[in-house]
């Protein structure tokens, strides 16, 4: 019945590899050693692709690694070697592999000078071949059941992702075996099979019949889908066909009968006849259409002899209507396979011919390319971050917008008002406090981290140099501080970035008390703020005022210069962009690479009209605080001046300034207070790191101290003194010593004695009495273990000869083990008196009283319900 489909190979010609490689890297490397390793490699590549396509490959799993390492090495040098056929011209010619060609001219074949054609076919070859490998697995076994699962799983993820690239691979129409359709028919019939194999090995456990009726029915699903999708194309070979269409109702059979028993075991025997009548006119249409391609008489059977029983139950005994076919209730569905995903590499055993591949120059260029478009990118934040701070500073100095906002000159200015909210809303001076308060416990947090690595690195040191110094040459393992080296070195360079990391926060500390009271000044309620404020009235003659507007609308518009910039600071950050691609293709195109010239053609292009942006932010705020200027110094002399005006200007100037630093000051310690908690996960790492290495090396150390002790236990301490000849030779018709190992309980040997009636059986429990070999259903309890043979060369004890000594009960050697053990009795064995006791454990007679009732005995481990006891006849 296990007739499985496999996929024939494509076949290719025969194609030189070394020679247009090796030429493409005469002219891409100037130097004569890489130019030799790399041709030595293009040489290996050309005999790699002769190994896996220029001969007949055997149904093995070495034969697929040939055609996998083959698969990974093309993609490897895909984005090294410019395949194309005006550079490095491969023309690849492949067969049909169902075209089985006509009388007058051969089977259909496509030649194409692209790589990615040539990997498709590979690929399709691959899961051919697997698909042929999983097809000829003995299904009789775990082993074969799991390699032809995991196969037909592969080859289903190969067939799609070819369904799936093949259209941009080769930018034009493949032939039919390696179309979209084809190899999607194909997946999906992988997959069905890979489900079957699924459903033999839960049928071959003997797992519940509802789980394994749910794989069936999957897989009848799975060989449907095939079956629709190839039912009206000629793109497969004709014998497919009815082979899908076979498995569809064998699984779909197989789903019914199991059913059928989960009915019975309901007692639903209505249902469970009506199921097995359908499943008996699925084979009985397989046997009569597809007898030629599979073989179905033992399921007929197998069903027929179920159909019969059912049918002959349920006439005399259970007398239950069998529903339509239509009533019945659909079967679920449980799918356990999926297309293994094509991820490269595919060879446990790759490695990359062309691993350095990519030029010297390359890497340079793109290392070159990344610094300009740093130095790029930092610039224009600089002059815009630099340019902001001027532009804050100038309007702090001149008191704006306070000056032009001040009207009664009792009053606090709009612009201080919304600064003093928007301290309060970030928290104020607490907040600052707080982020200061939490750095020193951050900073400890770390220091202690990285102090308890650097002890557990210098305990276990320590320890090794003991240990070394008492075994000295014994203590053969690599010294811990050589070892060490490069974690020391991870350490050191962690407490630089942590004193670093100390003057910084001392700076922003040391910025702070020189605004704290400028800054808590801006915390305090308006009431408190308006009167620590000097009272003047400088500007109430200039409301209305023609100058006081135009410094209105300068400062407004100065504010969208600054919005603006911040949204440009982000664009900039966000652009990306890789050279790699750029330099590779002038070096193929050229032979050499002009790094400034691409780097400051690409660097402008990508980053030109942000450039732009930016010198037009900056002169446009230039001209702004110019006119700004201006528009204040006209102010200034319209205003009235005098001694508390220009005290009141100064405070308003001082808070502005406050509220700047406060901006700033919490735009630091937030970054410092992500950074020593950025720095507390690279430091946990480290110390795992440490932990982990300590903890290897503890275990090699343990490991070594044992072989050592065990070796100087070994050691002889002293000349070794022989024995006389009378003490180390046997005495004649002695026994050789007794085995250390305790001597168990005798048990009962046919035909040693007369054996007692038979004692009733142990009450039926399960039909779970099947062998130990057999794997128990999830969810049902495991059946005792039949009692096991005893060991051939074991010497039983004599029936007739009593123990010198008072013997223990017979108790079973492991748990649930339900027979009896015979004990030898010190007197004259009556076998009538056997009935006297209650199974399965006979009491000593010497702690026995004639005529005084017997103990109960103690419950039996393997039965789950209380035991029956014994009444004698």
């Amino acid at each position: 019945m296990t007739n499985f489909i496999s996929v024939q190979l494509k076949k290719a010609s025969e194609v030189d590899l070394a020679k247009p490689l090796c030429k493409f890297i005469q002219q891409s490397y100037p130097g004569a050693e890489a130019q030799a390793e790399h041709c030595r490699a293009a040489e290996e590549l050309s005999r790699l692709r002769k190994s896996a396509l220029g001969r007949p490959l055997d149904k093995h799993e070495s034969s697929l690694e040939t055609l996998l390492r083959y698969y990974d090495q093309l993609c490897a040098i895909e984005p090294k070697f410019p395949f194309s056929e005006n550079q490095v011209c491969v023309t690849f010619t492949w067969k049909d592999a169902f075209d089985k060609g006509s009388l007058f001219g051969g089977s259909a074949k496509l030649a194409l000078a692209s790589l990615g054609y040539e990997k498709t076919c590979v690929l399709f070859n691959c899961g051919a071949l697997a698909s042929q490998i999983a097809a000829e697995q003995n299904l009789d076994n775990d082993e074969g059941l799991k390699a032809a699962a995991k196969h037909y799983q592969f080859a289903s993820g190969a067939f799609q992702h070819i369904k799936d690239t093949v259209l941009s691979a080769l930018n034009r129409e493949p032939t039919v075996d390696i179309s979209p359709d084809t190899v999607g028919t194909l997946s999906l019939i992988m997959l069905a099979q890979a489900q079957e194999v699924f459903f033999l090995k839960a049928t071959r456990d003997k797992m519940k019949d509802a789980i394994i009726a749910k794989l069936a029915n999957q897989a009848a699903d799975y060989y449907g889908d095939a079956y629709k999708q190839c039912q009206y194309k000629d793109t497969l070979p004709k014998e497919v066909f009815p082979v899908l269409a076979a498995k569809h109702c064998i699984m779909q059979a197989n789903a019914e009968y199991h059913q059928s028993i989960l009915a019975k075991q309901q007692k639903k025997f209505g249902e469970e006849i009506g199921r097995l009548q359908h499943a008996a006119d699925l084979v009985k249409t397989v046997a009569s259409r597809y007898d030629e391609y599979i073989n179905v008489k033992d399921l007929v059977d197998k069903i027929n002899r179920a159909l019969a029983a059912a049918k002959k139950d349920n006439d005399f005994i259970y007398h239950d209507r069998v529903p339509d076919l239509k009533d019945l209730e659909p079967i679920g569905k449980a799918s356990l396979v999926k297309s293994t995903p094509v991820v490269v590499p595919l060879s446990q055993k790759f490695t990359d011919l062309f691993e350095k591949m990519v030029p010297l120059q390359v890497q340079q260029s793109v290392s070159v390319y990344n610094q300009r478009k740093a130095d790029l990118v930092n610039r224009s934040i600089a002059q815009m971050r630099e340019a902001t701070n001027l532009a804050n500073g100038v309007l702090a100095s001149l008191n704006l917008p306070a000056a032009i906002e001040d009207v009664s000159g009792d009053t606090v200015p709009q612009s201080i008002l919304n600064k003093s909210k928007s301290v309060i809303e970030q928290g104020g001076i607490q907040t600052v406090d707080q982020l200061i308060k939490d750095l020193p416990e951050l900073l400890q947090r770390n220091k202690e981290i990285l102090d308890e690595s650097l002890r557990l690195l210098d305990e276990e040191e320590a320890t090794d140099n003991d240990l070394r110094a008492k075994f000295k040459e014994r203590w053969q393992r690599t010294p811990s501080n050589e070892l060490y080296k490069p974690l020391r070195a991870e350490g050191a360079n962690y407490h630089n970035i942590l004193n670093k990391a100390v003057q910084a926060d001392g700076q922003v500390k040391e910025r702070y008390q020189t605004h704290r009271d400028t800054i808590a000044l801006l915390c305090k309620p308006e009431a408190e703020l308006n009167a620590a404020i000097p009272s003047a009235n400088p500007a109430k003659t200039l409301q209305g005022n023609e100058v006081v507007n135009v410094l209105r609308t300068l400062l407004a518009s100065l504010d969208e210069v600054k919005k603006e910039r911040e949204q440009l600071e982000n664009d900039l950050k966000s652009v990306n962009f890789d050279m790699t691609s750029k330099f590779l293709t002038a070096l193929a195109q050229d032979g050499a690479i002009n790094e400034e010239a691409i780097s400051v053609t690409e660097l402008d292009r990508i980053y030109g009209s942000y450039t732009q942006k930016v010198q037009e932010s900056l002169k446009k705020q230039e001209e702004l605080l110019k006119n700004i200027q201006n528009a204040h110094q006209d102010f200034s002399k319209m205003k009235q001046s005098n001694n508390e005006s220009n005290l009141r200007e100064e405070v308003l100037k001082n808070l502005a300034v406050a509220n700047d630093n406060f901006v700033e000051l919490v735009a630091n310690l937030k970054e410092g207070t992500k950074f020593y908690n950025e720095l507390t996960e690279i430091l946990l790492k480290f110390q795992n790191k440490c932990s982990d290495i300590i903890f290897a090396r503890k275990t090699e150390r343990d490991e070594l101290l044992k072989d050592l002790q065990q070796s100087i236990a070994r050691e002889p301490s002293a000349p070794s003194i022989p024995l006389p000849t009378y003490q180390t030779t046997p005495a004649a018709g002695s026994k050789p010593a007794a085995s250390p190992a305790p001597t168990p309980a005798p048990r009962t040997m046919v035909g040693t004695k007369p054996q007692p009636p038979a004692r009733p059986p142990p009450p039926v429990i399960s039909a779970a009495s099947s062998s130990p070999s057999t794997l128990a259903p999830s969810g049902t309890a495991a059946a005792p273990a039949a009692a096991p043979a005893p060991t051939p060369g074991a010497s039983a004890p004599a029936a007739s000869t009593a123990p010198s000594q008072a013997q223990g009960p017979p108790y079973p050697t492991y748990p649930g083990y339900p027979g009896y053990c015979q004990m030898p009795m010190p007197m004259g064995y009556n076998p009538y008196m056997y009935g006297q006791y209650n199974l399965p454990y006979a009491p000593s007679p010497v702690y026995q009283t004639p005529g005084q009732p017997p103990y109960p005995p103690p419950q039996q481990p393997g039965y789950p319900f209380p035991q029956q006891p014994y009444y004698q006849q």
